[in-house]
């Protein structure tokens, strides 16, 4: 059984996995035996993650390259291929949110969300597909989010671009699982990474930041999510353990999208 969980010999590429939960999720490939691949868009952001990823012991590939210009990314997967021998597994990471009210969005800044968040994965999985079908098998995961099924205050371009990324989710399963390509999603719940680290920081009184409080008491495991919970999942679907699950969303959320809260 653990054979089937091992991913020696696998090359993954992770968008957008130089920090926060797309790094942990190559550290969780990488562990399970995956040569990993990143893209960066500045080299700035390259050189801090190779430091990090070789500070972890990882020999990561990282390429420059912007998700939402398929000419940049057709050649890094051609480059990848000539390197390594293509893509086995793809994780669209890469993502962007702008908590803006919508009646104040601009129509670029809502476009801008949707061409990162939906728009990429759909460049990047368009890209690998053709060399998995050569290959005989593939596995495409889409981070997801809980707002492919929830909406929320000043999150009106997020929610629609992870609820069209979970249906896009469905629909390559839909096209290519005939031809043992499968594409899943994860859809984390509230992580605690550097960029929430201001929502949980203790108030001057010593309490709770209050949507600390009101995330807290909103999740059944009545805690924020760390990056390393998303390591399992992503190994599982990543591995020929999930071979026969396909178009399945795994939401890694500590319960919160299952609970209605408690009575005040």
């Amino acid at each position: 059984m653990e054979v089937s969980f091992r991913l020696d010999g696998k090359v993954a590429l992770v968008t957008g996995a130089a920090y926060g939960i797309g790094f942990a999720m190559a550290e969780a490939l990488a562990g399970a035996g995956a040569k990993i691949v990143f893209n960066c868009r500045s080299q700035e952001n390259m050189d801090k993650a190779m430091a990090a990823y070789k500070e972890k012991g990882i020999e990561a590939y990282g390429y420059i390259c912007d998700v939402t210009k398929e000419d940049e990314v057709k050649a890094l997967v051609a480059k990848i291929e000539e390197d390594l021998g293509g893509v086995d597994i793809l994780v669209n990471n890469a993502g962007i949110i702008k908590r803006i009210p919508m009646t104040e969005m601009s129509t670029d800044d809502f476009k801008q969300v949707v061409d990162i968040d939906l728009v990429g994965p759909f460049i990047c999985a368009k890209a690998v597909i053709p060399g998995m079908l050569k290959k005989g098998h593939g596995k495409i995961i889409n981070v997801c989010s809980m707002m492919s099924e929830l909406g929320r205050e000043t999150v009106s371009a997020y929610a629609a671009a992870k609820g069209g990324l979970k249906m896009l989710t469905k629909n390559i399963c839909s096209e290519y699982g005939e031809f043992n390509i499968q594409c899943n999603g994860i859809g984390p719940g509230y992580i605690a990474t550097p960029q929430t680290a201001p929502l949980r920081e203790r108030q001057p009184d010593g309490s709770r930041h209050p949507f600390d409080q009101f995330i807290v008491a909103k999740t059944p495991a009545a805690r924020w999510g760390e990056p390393e919970d998303l390591a399992g999942p992503v190994v599982f679907l990543a591995s020929e353990a999930s071979n026969f699950v396909n178009g399945h969303i795994l939401y890694v959320d500590g319960g919160i999208l299952a609970y209605i809260g408690k009575q005040p």
